[in-house]
């Protein structure tokens, strides 16, 4: 038995002791779907713009033009990437063992895609675009087929004000209501399993110490160190698409 074997039998053995498991996931869950990670900067998406000045609120309202230039690429993945094992399994998870939820700072909507049910989109999503003028609020597949197609800013048809993905821009205060029941199922949890995210993004990152503090285990599986993995019952560096399969394997009918 390997190590990764050893280990990956400790943490389906807290996943059986566990009644209420709570998932936390980032980029790394998402990328073997072939949607990079825009923080890294072997993802291509540095190269013309910094998304760190591009992708906050300030850069938006000044620029959208280069927002929307900068967003092709990544938007052209996401809406054509679809979900890989370790968003399979962790609706498996849900659906036949103890994970009751599933908190992601990811916005391309996999784990809806895969079947999760219960799942908390801390950073929002890609489903609607909302105008910063008038706020109306509007389907998003329809707005960025015609961006994808012409590559101008979307403009809302009520008033011609800008539109916005209803995405969380740096600058920007995470959806209240959503942090809020994201922090109480990580209080509740007696296990949170972390799959795929460094931890480094606050407030998202912060949760699985607020459930270790409150009393939970935690499993960490991501392919690099975090800063919380000297406080995790089980760490697993290895690719989430080989780990998560494993692990929800014995709760399968």
């Amino acid at each position: 038995m390997t190590e990764i074997d050893s280990l990956i039998v400790q943490a389906t053995k807290l996943l059986k002791q566990s009644n209420h498991t709570v998932a936390l996931t980032g980029a790394g869950i998402s990328t073997p779907s072939g949607i990079p990670d825009f923080r890294s900067r072997d993802s291509g998406l540095w190269t013309k713009y910094d998304p760190m000045q591009v992708a906050s609120i300030q850069g938006f309202k000044q620029n959208p033009q280069d927002f929307y230039d900068w967003l092709h690429p990544l938007l052209k993945r996401t809406l054509t990437a679809k979900p890989n094992a370790a968003h399979q399994a962790l609706a498996q998870l849900e659906s036949f063992g103890p994970l009751k939820s599933v908190i992601t700072q990811n916005i391309d909507t996999l784990h809806t895609q895969a079947g999760s049910k219960v799942i908390y989109e801390v950073h929002g999503h890609m489903r609607e675009v909302t105008c910063l003028r008038c706020y109306e609020i509007y389907d998003a597949a329809v707005v960025f087929d015609d961006f994808m197609a012409t590559g101008t800013v979307p403009i809302c048809p009520a008033c011609g004000g800008v539109l916005k993905p209803n995405v969380i821009l740096f600058g920007e205060l995470l959806p209240v209501m959503v942090l809020n029941k994201a922090r109480q199922q990580s209080r509740e949890c007696d296990l949170m399993l972390v799959v795929g995210s460094s931890l480094v993004v606050a407030p998202a990152g912060d949760l699985p110490l607020l459930a270790r503090q409150s009393g939970a285990r935690l499993i960490i599986v991501t392919l690099s160190e975090t800063h919380l993995d000297d406080l995790a019952d089980v760490v697993i560096h290895a690719d989430v698409v080989d780990v998560l399969p494993q692990l929800a394997r014995p709760f399968l009918p």
